[in-house]
């Protein structure tokens, strides 16, 4: 089998090692949810056992799902990620529906949500007025896009930067609390009782949230030297080292604080560690590891949602189709995607709840991550007996793990947020009278130039 074809004309340059793939992946997830989430995981199962099993849950669960998408992503390892792999396995009118909710909304409300903490975070650790909190997402989003205006090797270059600077804040708080903890809270539970306590599932369904974020690496498919091997071993590698991270820093904080400190301080509880553990000046340098942290995942996040507007302006699925899928004639980069991006991601900023609407997309982007899982099994039978590129391992045990994993975030969605689930297909299904007119209106026009 030869892997699947695509017009190279819409591939951007391959110049992104292993380093550079995997800071992204590791970069994009990591963000501020592991320096937040340890209380509320723990409130939902009610000890601190049950919470560390929550989060290798979580962890295995996002770790079958890189195994299973990495096998499409070394048969179609094309930009565009996602919405490729649902053009090559169920055919253009579903990869337009797949790329749609993601240009539109989710995208920009994913980049405006991020913006709009990290905005939320500056101010109060500048304590200054929370007015300056838009214009700091803003500002920030900006100065990111600008940057990866550039030759993507700047992007590339600031991912790796900020990753490394976000593990010393994660690194300390685990070799801090393996061996100087002395309030041990393992083994221990809540005396107080939550309503929500005990519901492990809900547990499991935040750290699968906050291990989020991998599959944007697929996005620049195009863009990677050699992707069929290291496509695959960026997602597995990546995935793996943030199940231990977070592990880790769960381990340490517990192994440093009483479960019911913990849940006392709630959200505040690793700011309460590092400052109890490092002093002042430790405490204020682990948030700023925190805010670097959320912008190298606002970097990863920019630099790869772009590639959809782009890919899907190479089919004429979009509107200004020409103007959105042309590259920079020095730098070949997406310019006009980025700027595309950059300009809904302020525009939500400034008038809507992001982080509402970012909630809204879950249902239906959950939905075709099993779309594109269950392909696992579609290509293996389309293609038999050809060339062995990667191939998960377990397989089908993996890649039905992986389904049954993200068919649980699917219906707890469904459950708990029914008006949104609709709301979200309702927005899928306003796209569809767009692709109609698009495939009439782009039938026979000439392919896209260069800036």
């Amino acid at each position: 089998m030869d892997r699947v074809k695509q017009d190279t004309s819409v591939e951007l340059s391959r110049s992104l090692g292993l380093w550079s793939a995997l800071a992204l992946v590791i970069g994009t997830v990591i963000g501020s949810g592991i320096f937040f989430k340890q209380a509320s995981v723990l409130q939902l199962t009610g000890s601190t056992s049950l919470a560390l099993l929550a989060w290798l849950l979580g962890g295995l669960i996002t770790l079958a799902d890189g195994l299973t998408l990495s096998e499409i992503g070394a048969q179609i390892p094309h930009t565009g990620g996602l919405y490729q792999y649902m053009n090559h396995i169920y055919g253009k009118f579903w990869g337009f529906m797949s790329g749609w909710m993601q240009v539109i909304v989710y995208a920009p409300a994913i980049v405006g949500s991020i913006a709009g903490y990290l905005g939320l975070l500056m101010v109060n650790f500048f304590g200054i007025s929370s007015a300056w909190k838009a214009p700091i997402a803003i500002l920030a989003i900006t100065l990111i896009a600008t940057l990866n205006m550039l030759q993507n090797r700047y992007g590339a270059t600031f991912a790796i930067v900020t990753t490394i600077c976000k593990l010393i804040p994660i690194v300390a708080i685990v070799v801090f609390g393996l061996f100087f903890g002395h309030q041990s809270g393992i083994g221990e539970t809540l005396g107080s009782v939550h309503q929500s306590m005990g519901n492990f599932g809900v547990a499991v369904l935040a750290t699968i949230f906050a291990y989020d974020g991998w599959i944007l690496i697929t996005n620049l498919g195009g863009e990677i030297k050699n992707p069929e091997r290291l496509l695959p071993l960026a997602i597995i590698l990546g995935i793996s080292i943030i199940i231990l991270l977070y592990l880790g820093v769960t381990y340490g904080i517990f192994r440093s604080m009483s479960a019911q400190r913990i849940d006392q301080l709630g959200e505040n509880a690793t700011a309460y560690f590092a400052t109890n553990a490092f002093g002042v000046w430790g405490g204020r340098l682990i948030n700023i590891g925190i805010m670097i942290s959320i912008l190298g995942a606002l970097n990863g996040k920019i630099m790869s949602f772009p590639r959809i507007y782009y890919a899907m302006a190479h089919e004429h699925q979009l509107p200004f189709s020409q103007w959105l899928g042309r590259l920079h004639r020095q730098t070949q980069t997406p310019v006009n995607a980025t700027l595309a991006l950059l300009g809904l991601s302020a525009a939500m900023i400034l008038t809507v709840d992001t982080d509402r609407l970012s909630e809204l997309c879950i249902f239906v982007m959950y939905s075709f991550y099993i779309a594109a899982f269950v392909g696992v099994f579609i290509l293996r039978r389309r293609h038999a007996g050809g060339p062995k590129l990667f191939r998960t391992p377990g397989y089908p045990v993996v890649p039905l793990f992986a389904i049954l994993g993200t068919g649980f975030v699917v219906v707890s969605e469904l459950f708990s947020d029914f008006a949104g689930a609709l709301t979200s297909m309702l927005v899928i299904a306003l796209g569809i009278p767009l692709y109609a007119y698009l495939k009439r209106y782009y039938r026979g026009k000439d392919d896209h130039e260069v800036l």
